[in-house]
């Protein structure tokens, strides 16, 4: 599995199922146990009045991703992806779901849209350099407590923070600097 932004964390369990189809929705209300759950996880990744409002989604068996809940203030929010090592669901803007479209597809992200996508429940990627690593290299993951993701800014803004293969992740750092989907990595405890 591609690991990111965690999503950077993904910013990114979705990713292999995503490949096929980028962030196509189908509507279908929230029923089940599952997606009751899935709400939840999802719900968790940003401010309680961000996940409160937000749309949530989750990838189906075709790759497209299902709404289960629609939402009113322009953020949608991820569960957990319960194939990575820890807990990754995360909350993004407009600007962060269109710059994780574009990573998800292999494609540049938009210039000049900045993003945010909230991660409050941490994540875990494999590599700080390699954006679709799905090993770490080393035998060992990035593990980044709770944070935010600041996406689709100016290099120059990201040239001000520390990178690298091994960062410390309790300061805010760059993640895949260098590369069209680098993004700061900022702690928020």
């Amino acid at each position: 599995m591609n690991r990111t932004l965690s999503i950077l964390a993904a910013l990114s369990f979705a990713a292999p199922a995503l490949a096929a189809s980028p962030m196509a929705m189908s509507a279908k209300p929230a029923q089940s146990a599952a997606d009751k759950s899935a709400i939840i996880s999802a719900m968790s990744a940003g401010p309680a009045a961000v996940g409160r409002n937000a749309t949530i989604v989750v990838p189906d068996a075709s790759g497209k991703m299902r709404v289960l809940r629609n939402g009113t203030n322009g953020f949608t929010c991820m569960p957990d992806d319960p194939s990575s090592p820890g807990a990754d669901p995360m909350c993004a803007d407009k600007a962060g779901m269109d710059w994780l479209d574009a990573y998800i597809a292999h494609k540049l992200p938009a210039k000049g849209k900045v993003g945010l996508i909230y991660m409050l429940a941490g994540g875990s990627d494999a590599s700080n350099t390699d954006p679709y690593a799905s090993k770490p290299a080393n035998g060992h993951w990035i593990a980044t407590g709770p944070h935010v993701m600041v996406v689709g800014a100016d290099a120059a803004f990201y040239a001000a923070y520390p990178s690298g293969a091994n960062p410390d992740t309790s300061v805010p750092y760059v993640m895949w600097a260098g590369t069209p989907y680098q993004h700061l990595m900022s702690p928020v405890k």
